[in-house]
C-alpha cells in the first residue's frame, strides 16, 4: 500500500472515533443520588441526569387537570425538590417509593422530562437509618 493510502486511512479511522467517542461524553447520563449531586453540583449542571432516591412522605403534589407534577427526591441524608409537567405519573408511583427521575437541574430544582417507576418481586423497602449508599444499590437493584 502507498503511504498516501495509509495516511488517508488513518485520517478517515481518526475522524470516525472522533464521532464515535468525541460525543459519547456529552450524550452519556448519569445516575446519581441527592448526596451525590451536592458533592459536585457545578458537575451536573446543564446536562441530562437521571436523579434516584425516594419519593418523600408528604411532598407529592398532583393536579390531574394541568398534569403537573411536584415531590421531593430523598436519599435519607438530602433531599432535591422535582417538578415535571405533562404526563400522567405511573400507577405504581407514590411516596416513600423508589423513583429514578430524568432530566436536568435548573434553578435549585429538578425538571423532569421522565419518570421511571419499576416494579420488582425483590424490592425492599429502605429502613429509617440506612446510608446513602444502601439506598442507591436498592434503588439500583429495582431497575
Amino acid at each position: 500500500m502507498k503511504p498516501k493510502h495509509i495516511l488517508g486511512l488513518l485520517v478517515v479511522a481518526a475522524a470516525l472515533a472522533y464521532l464515535i467517542f468525541g460525543g459519547l461524553g456529552q450524550n452519556l447520563v448519569y445516575f446519581i443520588t441527592p448526596s451525590e449531586y451536592f458533592q459536585q453540583a457545578e458537575r451536573y449542571q446543564n446536562r441530562p441526569v437521571r436523579l434516584g432516591g425516594l419519593v418523600k412522605a408528604g411532598s407529592l403534589y398532583y393536579n390531574p387537570q394541568t398534569l403537573e407534577l411536584r415531590f421531593v427526591v430523598t436519599d435519607g441524608v438530602k433531599e432535591i425538590p422535582v417538578r415535571s409537567s405533562g404526563a400522567t405519573p405511573p400507577a405504581l408511583f407514590g411516596e416513600n417509593r423508589g423513583v429514578v427521575v430524568e432530566g436536568r437541574f435548573q434553578d435549585g430544582t429538578f425538571v423532569s422530562q421522565n419518570l421511571l417507576v419499576k416494579h420488582s418481586e425483590s424490592y425492599q423497602a429502605p429502613k429509617e437509618g440506612w446510608t446513602p449508599e444502601q439506598v442507591r444499590k436498592l434503588i439500583e437493584e429495582t431497575q
